[in-house]
């Protein structure tokens, strides 16, 4: 896997002085099963309150898309997409919802959540 960071864009928050959530999904996300070489698909859906800057969407799809031939475990690419989004924007929270399709008669749901030390949830 290459430096996939380097794909995310940002631009500038309009209202930095205001919590709200920004919240994508894509029912379309595919990567590779390590052990077996079989796709996996999922539901990933992204939610945070920005900071100073906000993820653009095309970049967004991009790097999502990147992930379609690496073989990589459920856990794994949840957590990466988190530590890559928050390295490139730095949110007040993020949480990333990573609904995996069934295989073998098992669905997963892996979920992985990041909070900035100064940010209190509301809800």
């Amino acid at each position: 896997m290459s430096n996939k960071l380097e794909i995310l864009e940002t631009f500038e928050n309009a209202y930095p002085g205001r919590n709200y959530y920004i919240k994508h999904r894509t029912p379309e996300f595919t990567s590779v099963c390590p052990k077996t070489g079989q796709p996996d698909f999922a539901t990933i859906a992204i939610e945070y309150v920005p900071e100073r800057a906000c993820v653009e969407l095309k970049s967004l799809k991009l790097y999502l898309q990147s992930y379609r031939n690496d073989g990589i475990y459920y856990e794994a690419v949840t957590n990466k997409i988190l530590d890559d989004l928050v390295a490139c924007c730095s949110p007040r929270y993020m949480k990333i919802s990573a609904e995996f399709g069934v295989r073998g008669g098992i669905d997963s749901v892996i979920i992985a959540e990041h909070t900035a030390p100064d940010f209190i949830r509301e809800d």
